[in-house]
């Protein structure tokens, strides 16, 4: 999703809401965790999308944006970020059933690198060496993260191995969907992409009835309405973060979900985090960070060179 018009500076609340964003979804993600014995990928998504519409038909009134998320210019182009982004939901969530979460959490941090890639390879950017650079730090340190998942044999390990692939599969669409929201967003508002998203999601997940719904059990039910509401109230912190602070402030902060990932997976889960998973996340973050920091440099030669141009005009 692209970020809306920095309106009223204000650094410390963006960085706020960054944090709730980041602290909702990884706790949704733990709640979606807590029933993939029981509960398939597409009817997690299909509670993930449907519930997650209430909070944000509650903020789009709220913001009297709800005609405007109800308008779609080129509705063909919401039904492929819809298809592309429920794949990317549903493999993500069905990953958490094989792997530990700080571990999916790693894996995840694939997307805004295979991002850049795509970026240049189906919009056209310009990628200099620092970034592809830094991009091959990442995926580095992916490989790191996967190593242990690469050898041995057993059931265990090779139900680790598909976990391994399910998440890297949703960390590749779900960049996919990023590639998407830039070509969406000259003639698409936010509220919009944000809305039809979830319609669509809702509508797809429907499809996989066939593939094995379940009953949920009241516990169940409650955890998934949960996940539902906790989504799609963080979809909202995201999108008012960047309405409060510039992107290449708050980006960071993304990373803060690995700590919690790793304080909820020992807590919750009992799952104590390897040396290949922390090494590997850790030059992840890195490359992410060093990425960050290179959009920021550029942002503000272009701003010097548009000063410049402006003043000898």
């Amino acid at each position: 999703m692209t970020a809306p018009a920095l309106t009223s500076p204000a650094p410390f609340l963006g960085i706020a809401l960054k944090l709730g964003t980041v602290t909702g979804f990884v706790i949704m993600q733990a709640l979606i965790k807590a029933v993939s014995d029981t509960i398939p990928p597409g009817e997690a998504v299909f509670f993930r999308s449907a519930f997650g519409l209430v909070p944000l038909l509650i903020w789009l009134a709220w913001r009297h944006e709800l005609r405007g998320g109800l308008r779609a210019a080129k509705p063909i182009n919401h039904v492929m970020r819809g298809v592309i982004g429920t794949t990317a939901m549903a493999l993500s969530f069905a990953c958490l059933a094989y792997l530990p979460l700080p571990e999916a959490t790693a894996l995840g941090y694939a997307a805004p690198l295979l991002t850049v890639v795509f970026a240049a390879l189906f919009l056209g950017e310009t990628v200099r060496i620092f970034r592809f650079s830094a991009v091959g730090l990442g995926l580095a340190g992916v490989l790191v993260v996967l190593w242990p998942r690469l050898g041995g044999s057993g059931p265990a390990q090779g139900a680790e191995a598909f976990g391994a692939a399910l998440a890297l599969a949703g960390a590749t669409c779900a960049a996919l969907a990023q590639i998407q929201i830039r070509r969406m967003v000259n003639t698409e508002r936010t509220s919009a992409i944000v809305f039809w998203f979830s319609i669509t999601a809702t509508t797809l997940s429907l499809a996989s009835i066939p593939f094995g719904w379940v009953m949920p059990t009241p516990r169940e039910a409650t955890l998934l309405i949960l996940a539902g509401l906790i989504g799609g109230t963080g979809q909202i912190m995201l999108t008012s973060a960047y309405r409060f602070a510039d992107a290449s402030l708050i980006a960071p902060f993304d990373y803060a979900s690995m700590l919690m990932a790793l304080a909820i997976g020992y807590v919750f889960f009992a799952e104590i985090p390897t040396a290949w998973t922390l090494s590997g996340a850790g030059l992840v973050i890195c490359a992410g960070i060093l990425i960050i920091w290179r959009e920021r440099q550029l942002g503000l030669e272009r701003r010097r060179a548009r000063k410049a141009g402006s003043t000898q005009a």
